[in-house]
């Protein structure tokens, strides 16, 4: 991908919004390419496979990573994941966030949220790859990620997570829709 591709991309990030800031977050992380690595769903139920349990694992360890993040719901999906993480910081942990850097306001990388998701997509890959034997990327570069901000929204994502397993045909992600979309993109050109 050429430099300029890759600078002009739009961003899906709330422009001046402290991503360090308390509250509830829904991530989204999709597999590289979304290739089907993590498992596969049979009668709405997903069967995570080896990189799965890696997925799975590495996931609900991260509050013994970061202090003061609370995980909700999640869902491994074949080739996605999808999570609510709680930011709830104490005066106890001030000194570990302050030498992460995560208040300089101008640079997005160095909040919190960006960090955990950093930290969660480096630690899976990593002990992935080794079983892969593999030394590239195994996630997409970007995530999306929501700022969930009323008790309803956060319920309408928890059935949603939960249900994603039972609607997997129909995901964007599946791998069915994803050559739809290729189909419409290449018919508009």
């Amino acid at each position: 991908m050429s430099k300029s591709i890759t600078r002009n991309r739009r961003s899906v990030r709330l422009h001046g919004y402290d991503y360090s800031a308390d509250g509830a977050y829904f991530v989204t992380i999709c597999v590289r390419n979304r290739e089907c690595l993590l498992g596969e769903i049979q009668n709405g139920q997903l069967i995570l496979n080896q990189y799965g349990e890696i997925v799975r694992d590495v996931w609900e360890d991260l509050p013994n990573q970061v202090p003061d993040i609370y995980l909700d719901e999640y869902v491994i999906m074949p080739n996605h994941f999808h999570a609510i993480l709680l930011l709830e910081k104490s005066e106890d942990s001030a000194e570990f966030y302050e030498a992460l850097d995560v208040y300089d306001e101008k640079d997005r990388r160095k909040m919190l949220l960006p960090k955990v998701v950093g930290r969660f997509k480096m630690l899976a890959a990593k002990a992935i790859n080794q079983i892969r034997e593999n030394e590239g990327a195994f996630w997409q570069r970007n995530y999306y990620e929501h700022i969930i901000r009323s008790e309803e929204d956060c319920q309408k994502i928890r059935e949603y997570i939960v249900n994603n397993p039972m609607q997997w045909e129909l995901d964007e992600n599946h791998p069915s829709q994803m050559k739809i979309k290729d189909i419409n993109r290449k018919s508009r050109t």
